[in-house]
């Protein structure tokens, strides 16, 4: 089924949306394909909070494995320097567009229901999602002890979601045993969804790497999503979010480990923007 099927207004998503999906770089299987919008070279999904929740419904019920990426500057400006990350993001079964930059570039080049999907708002979203379709989860990354307590924390919120294990990985590259344990933990809990919350570009690298090796139809990247579930990191206001200062307040927070991302990245993805834009760079 295409996304111009009379009986996709079942699936949520709206006629006037169509025109918006068959821009992007087509899919092998139509079901999942969806506009992208090129920001400096990666291809960021044109969605919105409901058309992604959609899509990786659907993805799990395909059941072949794949993995979503959550990409803001930080990501893209990584993949500026990084060309097999670049190919990853682009890559991934959804890259979903987190932080208004995306969005307003998006909309530029004719998105125009594309739309902000902030990391933990997705998690929190597709957990529910999960309730409903009786998803299993399984949590990896964060710091020891972290992803238990996550556990708990979306137990207690979600009530009736099934979190089937957790992973605490080294600061590391696994080795053979640490391997082995996973895979064997994966495929005794066989999981719907692992979430994977490390940092950018460590979490995408790793999904590349096993998304088909653990055999689970979805991995997903959400970075600082478990600090924030668990209180570690303070959300702040939907306006700030809106008008794009997100950054400001995640510096305020952490100023001595995010002053030179910040400070580096920001007007370095201004500048290459501008360039795009104006077609001074492809």
């Amino acid at each position: 089924m295409t996304f111009s099927d009379p009986n996709a207004a079942q699936l949520g998503i709206r006629a006037a949306d169509f025109s918006d999906l068959r821009r992007g770089a087509a899919t092998t299987d139509s079901r999942f394909d969806h506009g992208r919008a090129d920001v400096l070279g990666v291809k960021v999904s044109a969605v919105d909070m409901k058309l992604s929740l959609d899509l990786a419904d659907r993805w799990i019920a395909a059941g072949e494995p794949g993995y979503i990426c959550v990409t803001g500057v930080h990501g893209v400006m990584e993949a500026q320097k990084d060309s097999g990350l670049r190919r990853v993001l682009n890559d991934a079964a959804i890259n979903l567009p987190d932080g208004m930059p995306m969005t307003w570039l998006g909309r530029l080049q004719g998105f125009k229901r594309m739309d902000r999907v902030f990391g933990p708002d997705f998690m929190a979203a597709m957990c529910q999602v999960s309730v409903e379709r009786g998803y299993r989860v399984f949590l990896y990354g964060g710091k020891q002890g972290v992803a238990q307590l996550l556990g708990e924390i979306l137990q207690r919120k979600f009530s009736g979601l099934q979190v089937v294990g957790t992973y605490t990985p080294p600061f590391r590259p696994l080795s053979f045993e640490e391997e082995a344990s996973l895979f064997e933990q994966v495929a005794e809990a066989k999981p719907h969804i692992v979430w994977v919350g490390l940092s950018t570009p460590k979490q995408e690298r790793f999904m590349a790497q096993y998304a088909h090796r653990l055999n689970v139809p979805l991995l997903v990247g959400v970075g600082a999503a478990f600090d924030y579930h668990i209180g570690a990191i303070r959300d702040c206001s939907g306006w700030i979010k809106r008008a794009g200062l997100q950054w400001l307040h995640r510096l305020m927070q952490d100023p001595k480990r995010l002053w030179r991302r910040y400070l580096r990245n920001n007007p370095a993805f201004i500048w290459r923007v501008t360039c795009q834009l104006m077609g001074l760079r492809e």
